[in-house]
């Protein structure tokens, strides 16, 4: 008889440091061996790790790592951050094959374009201020078992 998992979720509050990002990867690994999914963690890593430092590098404020699973094979990674605007290049919809490599010689510009290639699905949600919400954005990324991980 097959267990079906309930799904679950996690939030973890980052302060603007610089270790911030590494210390939520390595959280997202432990999370990922306790609900038994060790194998999404290449992907799953490489995706908070892209978006915890487009918030890290372009946000003064403090950030969070939310990481859910509703479906037993399916993971959704998402970072809030205090800042509305939405990075240009992933509020719309991506390029036919992604062809919108920044070029060669570009300092910067490659960790949205990588979560865009590595994710299953992507998305971006504006957050308004509201009684408890402190506002800002969330962009996730999501990724499952039997897609191709790093």
């Amino acid at each position: 008889m097959a267990t079906v998992s309930p799904p679950w979720s996690y939030t973890l509050q980052l302060p603007h440091d610089p270790r911030a990002p590494g210390i939520a990867r390595g959280t997202l690994r432990l999370i990922l061996a306790a609900h038994d999914m060790p194998e999404l963690a290449p992907t799953a890593e490489l995706l908070a790790a892209e978006l915890l430092t487009n918030s890290h590098c372009h946000t003064t404020g403090p950030y969070a790592l939310r990481v859910r699973s509703t479906e037993p094979d399916r993971l959704r990674v998402a970072v809030w951050d205090s800042d509305p605007r939405v990075p240009p290049g992933f509020a719309e919809a991506p390029p036919a094959a992604l062809g919108d490599v920044p070029p060669q010689d570009a300092e910067s510009g490659r960790g949205l374009y990588l979560v865009r290639a590595c994710a299953d699905s992507w998305g971006s949600s504006v957050l308004r201020e509201l009684g408890a919400s402190k506002g800002g954005k969330l962009l996730w990324a999501e990724c499952g078992r039997g897609v191709a991980t790093w």
